[in-house]
Order: C-alpha cells, then structure tokens, then sequence
C-alpha cells in the first residue's frame, strides 16, 4: 500500500469544534456508542523527539524541513491543567504524558506538579505516568518524581546496540537508556514498564534477550506489534510479528502462564514467569485486536482531542480554550465527543480503512 504523508497542516485544517445539540452533565462517567467508558487521556506536549525511530518519525519525512507546530501554537500548562480537570470530573482516572518526547518540553516537571495536585471526585489522586524514549531519563528522573510523577514508562526496541541505533536513527546507546532506567527505579517512578516495538526482520531477533535481561529486574517488558499508525512509516502486515509468536519464543526460554487485566480498558495482555520471575505485556493491536475495551482519549500538544490512534479527525478544544469558554461548555464538549464516538479502527482494519490518512503518531502519541 502506497502511504501518504499529510501535513501538520492537514491536521489542523481537519479539526472542527463540535457543537453539543443537547444539555449533557458535566460531571459523571461517559459512554461511547459501544459502551465504552472514559477512563484514560493521553496529553502530548511536544511533537518534537530527539530520535528518528524509524515506526514513529523516520528522518526522510521528519527531516530539518519538517513544519512542527510553533511555539504559541502548543498549550500552555495551565491550559492542559484546566482540561485535565474538566476530564477527570468525567471519569478520567490515569493520564499519561507523550510526544514527540516529552522530556523535551522546557519545564515538565512544573506541569507534573500542577496535574499531581488534580483530585478525583472520589478524592483520590490521578495515575500520572509518562512515556520517554529514555535519552534524559537520567538526569531528570529525580525531579520527575519529587514533582509528582508515579511511573515511567521507557521505550526501548533492542539490547544490541547496533540494531538499537539503527532503529532510533540518532545515534543513542542502549547503555544510556539502561542508566535513565535505573535512576527511574533508584527514585521510585515505578514499578517501570519497558516497550519495544517489534518489526520482523529488523529487531525481532532481540525478542528472546530482551526477556532475557529484563526477567527478574522487577520490570515490566511488554511487546508492542509494529502498527501502521501515521502515514510515513512504511507499514507492511508481513513486517508484523504476531504476539503469539512473540509468546512461543519466550516460552522455550521460560515456562509463562496468561494472567488478568489489572483494569477495565488495560490494552497489555498480560503474562508472568511461571517460577514468579517477572511480568510481561503483549499489545497485539493488529492480530488481536482491543477496540472493544478501548477507554483511552488523545489531546495533542495543539490541543485537538482524538479519540483514536489511527484517527483522521479531531475537535479542537484550543479554539474555545482561548475565546474565554467556560467550565461548563467546555465540559459539555468533552461530554459530546465520547458520546458519539465509534472508533474501531483495528478490529475493522484492511478494505475498509486501506489508503485513509492518519494523523502521525509523534503529533499524538502512542
């Protein structure tokens, strides 16, 4: 299949602001068409990175040229506070912040600080976590937790370093991204979850001893099958390595047994050591796909909420934001969105969804 790249531009021309056609309180949980609660919003900073993995953001398309959005383009924190608020009075339980790479977001660590004093209704803190490719892990693990942070999330897609920098196409080492890991745990942003990305014939031989290094570490190691989220990533189904092939080779290094979700909408499936050696996640969104229990909304770092990874649309919640929009209408909006929402782009992927453009997985996160 052909891929299309479509301009940043593209993806601010296709917003529009969605007018509620009816009084939806503005507190409370919300369902989807399928049934689907909101429990989870992902909040891009930035859509810049620092690596050029080549699933994400290759450098042919992500080059010095790219357009990425300007400076007052991007929210500003207590932007992000004020609808992270707004969301979690409908139910929003966990909110994790992406990218691009979000350590790159001048001041993080004052935003974390701001979205760790949001209470739940219920009075009980958010699940704040964040995911980092790793490169400044290190240096601001420390300030990451004393600000409020619970966990961290680090990507990593091989142990060889070779093969680590042919994927991140920045020239990073794989002992850079292990030393960020261990200040993360030596601080307490855990327990750490480790994600790779598996694309065959490019790092699928690394699956057995990336399990390898990381049972016992009290890690958690989760496969992610190479998606074809965006438009510029090249995406084939024959570079895809099923998670159950994923599961056969982990199973002749070590015997692991399935186990339950931790919550309603967990996209992990999750598997442990059968001698109590460590956990491990399969997130297997073109083989076995999740749509049904999907809980998770997607605000860009512009401020346009998708409500899928492989959305075409959004509405922009910037617009009003900036216009001097209330509380309650802004609420509403929130409220009228998830209602009408019907994303299920995995469990219907190939005829129906061959040539669609995509927003690009750096402007949303993953």
């Amino acid at each position: 299949m052909t891929q299309r790249v479509v301009p940043l531009s593209d993806y601010r021309n296709r917003s529009t602001v969605r007018v509620p056609d009816r009084h939806i309180e503005p507190r409370g949980i919300l369902n989807d068409r399928l049934q689907r609660s909101l429990r989870d919003l992902r909040i891009s900073v930035t859509d810049r990175c620092n690596f050029r993995c080549i699933y994400c953001m290759p450098r042919d398309v992500f080059d010095q040229d790219y357009a990425f959005a300007p400076q007052a383009a991007l929210l500003s924190f207590e932007e992000i506070t004020r609808l992270a608020r707004l969301f979690a009075a409908h139910g929003v339980r966990k909110i994790r912040l992406t990218g691009g790479e979000p350590l790159l977001r001048k001041n993080i660590e004052r935003l974390i600080a701001m979205l760790a004093a949001i209470q739940l209704p219920d009075g009980s803190p958010l699940d704040l976590t964040l995911t980092t490719n790793g490169s400044l892990l290190e240096r601001k693990a420390a300030a990451l937790k004393d600000a409020g942070l619970t966990r961290v999330t680090v990507s990593l897609d091989a142990l060889d370093d070779a093969v680590f920098r042919r994927m991140n196409d920045a020239d990073f080492s794989v002992a850079a991204v292990l030393a960020g890991l261990d200040e993360a745990s030596r601080v307490g942003l855990g327990p750490i979850k480790v994600n790779m990305v598996v694309k065959r014939g490019l790092n699928d031989q690394e699956i057995v001893p990336m399990a390898r290094h990381f049972r016992g570490s009290g890690h958690i190691l989760r496969f992610i099958e190479y998606m074809d989220v965006g438009n510029s990533n090249g995406w084939r189904l024959d570079e895809v390595v099923p998670s159950s092939e994923v599961v056969a080779r982990i199973n002749a290094l070590a015997p692991i047994v399935p186990i339950e979700h931790n919550y309603e909408g967990e996209v992990a499936q999750r598997w442990r050591y059968a001698d109590g050696s460590g956990e491990l996640g399969m997130i297997s969104s073109v083989t076995q796909a999740f749509c049904g229990s999907c809980t998770r909304a997607r605000l860009s770092t512009e401020g346009n909420l998708y409500t899928c990874l492989f959305a075409t649309a959004a509405t922009d919640f910037r617009a009003p934001l900036r216009s001097g929009a209330s509380d309650a209408l802004l609420s509403n909006l929130i409220a009228a969105v998830w209602s009408d929402r019907s994303d299920r782009y995995s469990e219907v992927r190939g005829a129906q969804t061959e040539g669609r453009a995509k927003v690009e997985m750096s402007y949303i996160g993953g």
